[in-house]
C-alpha cells in the first residue's frame, strides 16, 4: 500500500516531465526539418550533420513522454483525464499498459513515437547513404513528426490534468480488453507509420533529382519492414474479430479494417515495383507515386479512424474538428508531394527497356491489379460518406459489394503470380515460362475439380480458392527447383539460395494458403441457432453438442455467464467448450467470448446468448472449415518478409558508396 501511495505521489511529477519532453521533442523536430534541408541545398556538411543527433534526441524525448504516460496508466494516476476515461484500478495489468494506446490521445502519441523511431533508425543505419540524400530523408521524416506533434499538443494533449481527481476511472472499452487487441495497434502502427520512410525517401529523391537503382535498393527494406508489420497487425485484428466479436467471421469490410488493408495492398505493389527500379532502372515514376500513395493512404486511414465521419466497431469516434486537422496534414503532405512529383517528372526517365513478355511486365501487371484492388476498396469505403455529403442519401456498402468487386482482381493476381515469378528479365518467351508449370497447373486443376465433385451443388468459391492456393504453392516449388539448375548438388544449391529468395517463396506460399483458407471458410461454413435446455444434445454437421451447464462467475473486472458444452463426433469425445457472455459493470457494456475448438481442418465455434422464458439458452454454433489456414498463411507471409529482411544484400545496400565521401562546402 505504501508503495502505491508513493507511486501516486511521484506520478504527477513524472507526467509533467513527460509533457515537457513532448514539447521539447516538437522543438527538436523543427530544427531537424529545416537545418539539414538548408544544409543539403547549400552543401554545408555541418548543417547536414545536425540531422543524425537530432533524430536520436527526438526519439529519446518522445519515448520519455510515452513512458511517462504509460507509467500514469500503470499506477492508475487519476489526476490525468485520459487515465480516468480509459482505465480502472481493478483492470488487469496487461490492459492498464495497453490502455496507454487504447484511446485517441495515447494512440496518437504512439503514432508519433514510431515516426521518430523510424527517423532515428534511418540516422543510425543510414551511414551508406549519400550525405545529401540522408539529410533530406531525415528532414522530410521530421516534417511528418512536426505535423503530428502539433496535432497532439494543440488538439489531443494526453497530459491534460484534472483539478479534482476522481476516486477511480471509467475503465477501458471492454472490447479492447483482449490480448489480441492489446498487441494489434502497435504492430499496425509500425506498418502504417513505417510507410512514412518510403514517403520520405521518395520526396528526398525528388528534391535531390535522382532516382536510380541504388535508391530502389535503399527504399526496399523500409517498405518491406512496414509491410511485415502491417501483415502481423492486420492478422491480429482479424483473429480478434473472429474470436471476440462472436459474429463468426474474420473480416467484415469495416471502414477501420479497410483503412489498414488499403496501405497493405499499395505497400505490396511498392515492394514489387522497387525491385524493377533496383534491377532494371525502370518504373521509376510509378514507384515514386506508389511510395507517396502508400503513406497517403495511411493518413487517409488515420482520418477515417479519428474523424467520426464513418462509424466502426473499433474507431476512435472523435469530433470532426480533429478530423479536419488530419485532413489538412493529409492535404499538405500528399498535395506537396504530388506537386513535386509533377515538377520532377524529367528526372525519372527509365533507362532499362523491356519486352511485353518479361518479368518487368509481369511485375507491372501485379502492381496494376493491387492498385486497382486498393481503389475498389477505397471507393466502397468512402462512397457512403460521399453519397450523404453530396446527394443527401444514406447508403450502406457492405460485404456483397466488396466481395463481388474485389475478388476478381485477387483471382487474376493468383493466376498470374506463378507465371510472372519464373519469367526472365528484359525479354521472355511465354511458352518457355509456362512450360515448366504445365504439370503443377494440371495438379491444381485436379485439386479444384476434386473439390467441386465432393461439394456438389455449392458455389464455385471453394473449388476456385483451392485451385488458386494449390497453383500458387506448387508454382513456388517449381520456381525454387528451377533456381537450383541441373547436375549434381542441387540440394546444396537450394540451401545456398539467398534469404531474399526463400523469403519471397515463403510469402507467396503464405498468400496461397490464405486464399485457400478464405475460400474454404466462405464456401463451406455451416451454422445452427437454437434454444437449448440444460443436458440437451443436438447435431450440427458431423458433430454432436451437449449443453451441460450454465453458471455465473466473477472475473477480475467483469461478471460472466459461462456455458459448459461437450463436443463429440460419432459418439467419441472431442473437446469441452466454454463460451461466455461477459458484462463489465464500470463500462456498463457486454462482450462475447466464443468457445472454439481449433483444428487444422475446421473450427467448431459456439456462442452463448441470453436465457429465454422457457429456461433454455440461445446457442449459436458454426462449423468453419480451413479457418486456421488464414492465420497460418498470414504468419507465412510475415515470416517471408522477415527472412528477406535478413538478407545481407539489404543491409549492404548495393549501389551505395561503402565509405561516403564528405561533401565539400561551396
Amino acid at each position: 500500500m505504501a508503495g502505491r501511495v508513493r507511486a501516486l505521489y511521484t506520478s504527477p511529477m513524472i507526467t509533467e516531465i513527460g509533457h515537457f519532453a513532448l514539447i521539447l521533442a516538437f522543438g527538436v523536430a523543427i530544427v531537424q526539418t529545416f537545418v539539414p534541408l538548408i544544409g543539403a541545398y547549400k552543401r554545408w556538411p555541418a548543417w547536414m550533420a545536425v540531422a543524425e543527433p537530432a533524430a536520436g534526441a527526438q526519439f529519446a524525448l518522445t519515448a520519455l513522454a510515452f513512458g511517462a504516460l504509460m507509467y500514469a496508466f500503470v499506477v492508475s494516476d487519476f489526476s490525468l483525464s485520459l487515465v480516468v476515461a480509459n482505465s480502472h484500478s481493478a483492470k488487469p495489468m496487461l490492459y492498464k499498459i495497453s490502455g496507454t494506446w487504447g484511446n485517441h490521445e495515447g494512440s496518437m502519441l504512439l503514432w508519433v513515437l514510431i515516426v521518430t523511431l523510424f527517423g532515428a533508425m534511418a540516422a543510425w543505419f543510414g551511414g551508406n547513404l549519400p550525405p545529401t540524400l540522408r539529410a533530406r530523408v531525415l528532414s522530410v521524416q521530421s516534417a511528418i513528426a512536426i505535423a503530428f506533434f502539433a496535432f497532439i499538443i494543440f488538439t489531443s494533449n494526453p497530459f491534460t490534468r484534472l483539478a479534482t481527481p476522481p476516486f477511480d476511472g471509467q475503465d477501458l472499452n471492454p472490447l479492447l480488453q483482449d490480448p489480441g487487441l492489446a498487441f494489434h495497434p502497435p504492430f499496425l502502427y509500425l506498418g502504417y507509420v513505417g510507410l512514412s520512410m518510403a514517403f520520405s525517401f521518395a520526396v528526398a529523391a525528388l528534391i535531390e533529382g535522382r532516382v536510380d537503382a541504388a535508391w530502389g535498393r535503399w527504399v526496399r527494406p523500409w517498405t518491406l519492414a512496414a509491410w511485415v508489420f502491417l501483415t502481423i497487425g492486420i492478422a491480429l485484428g482479424s483473429w480478434w474479430a473472429y474470436y471476440e466479436l462472436g459474429w463468426g467471421g474474420f473480416w467484415f469490410w469495416d471502414p477501420v479494417e479497410n483503412a489498414s488493408f488499403m496501405p497493405w495492398l499499395l505497400a505490396a505493389a511498392l515492394l514489387h515495383s522497387a525491385i524493377v527500379v533496383e534491377k532494371r532502372e525502370s518504373l521509376k515514376s510509378w514507384t515514386i507515386l506508389l511510395a507517396i500513395l502508400a503513406f497517403g493512404f495511411s493518413l487517409i486511414g488515420t482520418f477515417i479512424v479519428r474523424s467520426g465521419l464513418l462509424t466502426s466497431v473499433h474507431a476512435f469516434a472523435n469530433d470532426p474538428e480533429r478530423g479536419v486537422f488530419i485532413l489538412i496534414i493529409l492535404g499538405f503532405f500528399m498535395g506537396g508531394a504530388l506537386i513535386l512529383f509533377t515538377l520532377r517528372a524529367g528526372v525519372m526517365e527509365a533507362k532499362g527497356v523491356f519486352g511485353v513478355v518479361s518479368r518487368e511486365s509481369a511485375l507491372l501487371v501485379n502492381n496494376l491489379l493491387l492498385a486497382v484492388a486498393c481503389f475498389v476498396v477505397f471507393v466502397g469505403t468512402m462512397w457512403p460518406l460521399v453519397a450523404e455529403m453530396f446527394f443527401d442519401r444514406k447508403l450502406s456498402v457492405g460485404p456483397p459489394f466488396f466481395n463481388a468487386a474485389f475478388t476478381p482482381f485477387m483471382i487474376l493476381l493468383g493466376l498470374f503470380m506463378p507465371i510472372g515469378s519464373v519469367m526472365p528479365w528484359k525479354r521472355a518467351s511465354l511458352w518457355k515460362a509456362v512450360y515448366p508449370l504445365r504439370y503443377v497447373f494440371v495438379l491444381a486443376i485436379a485439386v479444384g475439380g476434386l473439390t467441386f465433385a465432393i461439394q456438389t451443388g455449392r458455389s464455385m468459391i471453394g473449388p476456385v480458392g483451392l485451385f488458386l492456393g494449390a497453383w500458387i504453392i506448387m508454382g513456388v516449388i517449381v520456381e525454387l527447383v528451377q533456381r537450383t539448375g541441373r547436375g549434381p548438388d542441387r540440394l546444396g544449391r537450394l540451401m545456398r539460395l539467398p534469404r531474399a529468395d526463400w523469403g519471397k517463396a515463403t510469402a507467396h506460399a503464405g498468400l496461397g494458403v490464405t486464399m485457400a483458407g478464405i475460400a474454404g471458410l466462405t464456401a463451406w461454413t455451416q451454422d445452427d441457432i437454437r434454444v437449448a435446455q440444460i443436458n440437451q444434445s443436438w447435431d450440427v454437421g458431423h458433430y454432436t453438442l451437449t449443453l451441460n451447464n450454465v453458471e455465473e462467475i466473477r472475473g477480475p473486472n467483469y461478471l460472466s455467464t459461462m456455458g459448459s458444452l461437450t463436443l463429440a463426433q460419432d459418439g467419441k469425445f472431442v473437446a469441452n467448450l466454454s463460451p461466455e457472455k461477459r458484462f463489465y459493470p464500470v463500462a456498463q457494456m457486454p462482450t462475447t467470448e466464443a468457445g472454439i475448438d481449433y483444428n487444422l481442418i475446421r473450427d467448431v465455434y459456439v456462442v452463448i446468448g441470453d436465457q429465454q422464458n422457457n429456461g433454455g439458452w440461445t446457442i449459436r454454433t458454426y462449423i468453419k472449415p480451413l479457418t486456421n489456414w488464414i492465420w497460418i498463411g498470414s504468419a507465412l507471409m510475415a515470416l517471408g518478409g522477415l527472412l528477406s529482411l535478413t538478407d545481407r544484400r539489404f543491409r549492404v545496400a548495393a549501389g551505395a558508396r561503402k565509405t561516403p565521401q564528405p561533401v565539400p562546402a561551396e
